[in-house]
């Protein structure tokens, strides 16, 4: 993999996947291993700055809809600048100038249910996501938005193997002139 993006000094990283798959934690310790990159909490900045256009119609789903062009407009200077990992769970509508390397983390749904039940989501919302998961939907929206050399699959069931992915990443981001934190 070789860094691709416009002239920028440093890389931008995309974690994403599934709900409960680990991208915010994998995506925090990657931004924490390697000097000069933030963490982009994407779902926490939509809440944050109003990105959406409201709550979902379905309550259940205790879900806001998206609005794509403002999380764009939001992002554009700073994804410009580089030295960026983002963490969301859908990928299809980010330019894809700003990522030189999407990572999807997948999880066996024994594991992925439990985990999202933990978190107090209605059982609704714990169907529809494993549902997701087991279709294979963020990893299809990546793979057709994205280059296959840029796109990464990676199991995350476990600490060992959120700890082994987030060392492939800082490594690779190394190969790219960066530094360890």
């Amino acid at each position: 993999v070789r860094m691709s993006g416009p002239a920028r000094q440093k890389p931008n990283v995309l974690i994403t996947g599934t709900p409960g798959v680990g991208k915010t934690s994998t995506a925090e310790q990657i931004a924490q291993g390697v000097q000069g990159f933030t963490h982009v909490n994407l779902g926490q900045l939509i809440k944050e700055k109003g990105l959406h256009g409201g709550k979902h119609e379905d309550a259940e789903l205790d879900t806001f809809v998206l609005d794509e062009d403002l999380v764009c407009d939001e992002l554009e200077d700073q994804m410009s600048a580089g030295g960026n990992v983002v963490d969301f769970h859908t990928c299809d509508f980010f330019p894809e100038r700003w990522f030189d390397l999407v990572v999807v983390l997948r999880t066996s749904n024994d594991v992925l249910y439990p985990r999202l039940e933990g978190r107090g989501y209605s059982q609704k919302k714990v169907q529809e996501n494993v549902e997701c998961e087991i279709m294979c939907v963020v990893a299809e929206e990546a793979r057709e938005s994205y280059r296959s050399e840029i796109l990464w699959e990676l199991e995350s069931n476990t600490v060992e193997e959120l700890e082994s992915n987030v060392a492939r990443v800082v490594q690779q981001l190394c190969q790219w002139g960066c530094s360890k934190a």
